[in-house]
């Protein structure tokens, strides 16, 4: 008799502990502690691996990980004789439901709601949960699941939570606020609840009110980790000291995780540790290998820039570039690739990355930015042709360009030997700007005289006309306008004499350059030569 009281109260005991461990492993699952979570499960099923509860529990930490296939392996290990349970159904059903096979799941989960003929509010719930969970679940139906749970059970504010985050999933955010609020009713100490009503308001980017909502779920929880972690992301760029703060007493709630390393790192960096950032962010690069995050080498050439080092913050760059997929490069990236080859006075290379960031770029004025420092680039290397493209780009479409962006863009094509555009640019500073108009003719002038180098057509001739008009206008004509006049002048002078053959009206031109320069000794030459050519011609 004795020995059997013993053998009781052992099954007494070993029952009271698995249900004190199970309770403890959906506390961890709860917290996203998965490995503590394992732990438990596993424990749990080493000592009674007819643990139904237990298999599904272990099971759904997987699947919150995303590891169908360990869910998978694990589920095969389960003994024959706790494969038609309830739970073991569900978890089955889970499995099922994350490899997109949903017709064989409903199969299992409606196996194990007739079994329990669906008054067992934790099996309802983990039907629910699996739905919500699982990208081909079905929110709809989750819901459905938990109103006849919620039926079932009527004071557990889990269920409400678990109705909030089916609701979120339909992006039926009031509803999904309200399924919190009731949960808090019944619950006021749910850290989950005032966790996901801070993501609704994350969602919403009501900094306030998610906030408020991080903090209490902290305050009903204090060892609440995601709470922490959320609050830590929010700090981390508009205040890394406080961010490294949520940052610690996170770590010290949650597993170990790789990504803590990786997040240790950004604020190493974020908070001017360089040193140690770029040891810690090399370190991770020779644990993790080929699966490293190429970011950190990003960071590394950041930390190297700010210390000064640009020759190796430019080649962990590169190794970056090398090592990143494309569609994880940002605008900023080929910028600061850029300005390091700026620096070291290679502007070319500055130019093609700055050139492959265009794409990235989403705002008109970031766009007009772009081109005007790409411009600037090929004036330092003076490639004439690509200023004149960017020149061009930058004043199209652009009401903050002025007269200067135009001037330039003209004056571009000009010396690219683009004559054609370096006209239409003047002749459109011209009309643009009429108090500035000599600038345009002078310029259309000189790109028609570019264009018509043997002065067979006289393009160039009513530019000069016009800028000669102009000047003669003014009272008191400028050095520059004189020196405008001479050229004009000259170049009318030698189109009669060459191509027209009027040696009087060159004549005329040449004493037109005397009156503003009584000193121009070529013009005088010039006279006096025509001159002689006028009686010869005369006399024969």
């Amino acid at each position: 008799m004795k020995r059997t009281v013993l053998f009781i109260s052992f099954i007494t005991t070993v029952t009271t502990l698995s249900a004190q461990s199970l309770e403890e492993g959906r506390s961890y699952l709860d917290n996203a502690r998965y490995s503590s979570a394992e732990s438990v499960f596993h424990a749990v099923l080493n000592q009674q691996p007819e643990n139904a509860e237990a298999w599904c529990l272990l099971t759904n930490t997987y699947l919150k990980q995303e590891l169908t296939e360990e869910a998978a392996d694990t589920l095969a290990l389960a003994p024959a004789s706790v494969q038609k349970e309830p739970y073991f159904l569900v978890a089955y059903g889970g499995l099922l439901l994350n490899t997109n096979k949903t017709d064989s799941a409903k199969w299992y989960f409606e196996q194990a709601m007739n079994l329990t003929k669906s008054k067992n509010a934790d099996i309802l719930a983990a039907i629910a949960e699996a739905h919500i969970n699982a990208e081909k679940g079905s929110p709809d139906y989750a819901l459905q699941i938990l109103d006849i749970a919620q039926k079932r059970d009527k004071k557990n504010a889990d269920l409400l939570v678990l109705e909030g985050n089916a609701y979120r999933r339909l992006h039926k955010g009031s509803e999904a606020y309200q399924a919190y609020q009731e949960a808090l009713n019944k619950d006021k100490n749910s850290s989950q609840a005032y966790y996901q009503l801070g993501r609704i308001f994350l969602s919403q980017k009501n900094s306030e009110m998610y906030l408020d909502f991080f903090n209490k779920s902290i305050t009903a929880d204090n060892s609440f980790a995601p709470a922490y972690y959320a609050l830590y992301n929010h700090y981390l760029y508009i205040d890394p000291a406080k961010a490294m703060e949520y940052f610690t007493q996170y770590k010290s709630r949650a597993d170990k995780t790789p990504q803590d390393d990786y997040d240790q790192t950004d604020l190493l960096y974020l908070t001017k540790q360089y040193e140690p950032a770029i040891q810690l962010a090399r370190n991770l690069i020779s644990r993790d290998g080929d699966k490293v995050q190429s970011r950190l080498y990003k960071l590394i050439a950041y930390s190297y820039e700010e210390m000064k080092d640009t020759a190796t913050a430019m080649g962990f760059m590169q190794q970056y570039f090398q090592n990143e997929v494309d569609s994880n490069i940002i605008l900023k990236d080929y910028e600061n690739m850029a300005t390091l080859f700026t620096a070291t006075g290679k502007p070319d290379s500055a130019m093609t990355y700055l050139e492959k960031g265009l794409g990235l770029v989403k705002d008109e004025e970031g766009l007009y930015a772009h081109y005007q420092t790409l411009s600037r680039l090929a004036k330092q290397v003076n490639d004439n042709a690509a200023e004149a493209k960017w020149l061009g780009k930058f004043y199209a479409g652009n009401n903050k360009a002025t007269n200067v962006h135009l001037f330039n863009w003209g004056l571009a094509c000009y010396k690219a030997g683009q004559y054609p555009q370096a006209d239409s640019v003047f002749g459109l500073y011209a009309e643009k700007y009429p108090e500035q108009k000599t600038y345009g003719y002078y310029w259309q002038a000189r790109s028609n005289a570019a264009i018509d180098t043997a002065m067979t057509e006289g393009l160039a001739i009513p530019h000069y006309q016009q800028l000669v008009q102009t000047i003669d206008s003014v009272a008191t004509p400028s050095a520059s306008d004189k020196k405008w006049l001479i050229e004009a002048y000259n170049y009318m002078a030698a189109y009669e004499t060459n191509t027209k053959k009027d040696y009087p009206a060159a004549i005329e031109y040449f004493k037109k350059i005397l009156v503003v320069d009584p000193a121009n000794e070529t013009a005088q030459k010039y006279i006096t030569m025509l001159e002689k050519m006028t009686t010869s011609t005369s006399g024969k």
